[in-house]
């Protein structure tokens, strides 16, 4: 499969990972997962240009497209053709229905699509209505993907074990909280062993091991010692995060680009052993693609800068860096996934990000819960990004 995207537009920004996962799952649900799509997004005036020279129509339109009548190979490939999209005509018709520009070019997406396959709803009524339910059929697809694939809640359970600690006792007990999180939805559990052993212990990851019905996500820095546990637990994933001794929590994410060879050692042990490796990196393109040179299975993009933003502008600037690094990664073939300092009130916009897989949360879900209970504040935070990403 290979899905040829360029983007031209000038004035609209546009999600090319949403566009790309969702040209994907065209492919495979018409059956042509060896084809080859071309997508070209544009703006009004390059589009008309062609609606008038392909088509004897001056005007602009929303949406044009070239079917290549290639057959298909032995292997299945084929050339299905070219889709061009104007995304200053998507963005003001999402305006006029009151959804989203990133909504509305899938549906163009889709009618584009559609017309490849040989519809045409030019032709007369009946094929028209012919299109517009082969449309629908594709439409109920894309969503059904979006709602299996929405973005998972990882819950990190850290706090608890700090609690515990505080008093040096057996309460409140990580393992426990694991358990009531998973039963509120979560669809992970993250855990930091720190060398210096601060909150969680080595009898909670071995615990959780033996628990975790999700995904245990195991933070570490990479020291030989908890590599080591690590490699010998076997979580479902690991994420390398920077650590020092003296912060309250980590800051910042990993310098992959100035230690990359380290970095693919470690990781290489890891997948000797089939476990994935995720590496906390800061929105950076460098460290993006530094990750992905590194072998890495994943990214975490560290979305504390955006957290800790004290205005709008600020606020505005820090998302606009996560998207576009999580853009990259997905484009590089990397899983994304993002976290730190996220809360109720800033995590929505993240949320709705097409390309991140999960997110990461625990202080704000813990404090939550010290007001609400454990699993009325994980069950709160799951509506949050069901909304955000139009649920």
């Amino acid at each position: 499969m290979a899905i040829l995207l360029r983007d031209e537009s000038t004035a609209v920004r546009v999600c090319q990972a949403m566009i790309r996962a969702d040209a994907r799952a065209l492919l495979d649900a018409a059956q042509l997962p060896a084809a080859e799509l071309s997508i070209l997004i544009i703006d009004d005036d390059y589009i008309r240009q062609l609606n008038r020279d392909h088509r004897g129509k001056d005007k602009t339109t929303n949406v044009l497209s070239w079917p290549q009548d290639d057959s298909p190979g032995p292997d299945g490939s084929m050339i299905l053709g070219d889709i061009v999209i104007s995304a200053d005509t998507a963005a003001r018709e999402a305006r006029e229905r009151g959804i989203g520009t990133s909504s509305r070019i899938r549906r163009l997406l889709i009618h584009g699509f559609v017309h490849l396959l040989g519809f045409d709803h030019e032709i007369s009524e009946i094929e028209a209505e012919r299109m517009r339910a082969e449309e629908k059929k594709f439409v109920t697809i894309i969503e059904q993907r979006r709602i299996t694939e929405m973005t998972t809640l990882a819950i990190n359970i850290d706090h608890v074990a700090t609690l515990r600690q505080a008093r040096g006792g057996l309460e409140p007990d990580p393992v426990t909280a694991a358990g009531i999180c998973e039963l509120a939805g979560a669809g992970g559990i993250v855990v930091h062993l720190r060398e210096d052993r601060r909150h969680i212990q080595d009898r909670d990851i071995n615990l959780l091991r033996q628990t975790v019905k999700s995904k245990l996500n195991l933070e570490m820095g990479a020291t030989e010692e908890i590599i080591g546990i690590a490699l010998d637990l076997g979580p479902d994933m690991v994420t390398l995060v920077p650590e020092k001794r003296q912060e309250l929590t980590t800051e910042g994410g990993l310098d992959v680009a100035a230690q990359e060879e380290k970095i693919a050692a470690v990781i290489k042990r890891f997948n000797d052993k089939k476990i994935p490796v995720s590496l906390f990196v800061d929105p950076d393109d460098l460290q993006i693609k530094a990750s992905a040179s590194a072998g890495a299975t994943f990214v975490e993009i560290h979305t504390g800068r955006y957290s800790d933003a004290v205005d709008e502008a600020g606020r505005k600037k820090e998302f606009s860096l996560i998207a576009a690094a999580a853009e990259t990664a997905f484009d590089l073939g990397l899983r994304v996934n993002a976290g730190h300092g996220l809360d109720y009130l800033n995590t929505g916009p993240i949320a709705a990000l097409p390309a991140i897989e999960e997110l990461s949360i625990g202080h704000a879900v813990m404090s939550r819960a010290v007001m609400v209970g454990l699993e009325t504040a994980v069950r709160e935070m799951r509506e949050i990004m069901f909304k955000a990403e139009g649920g």
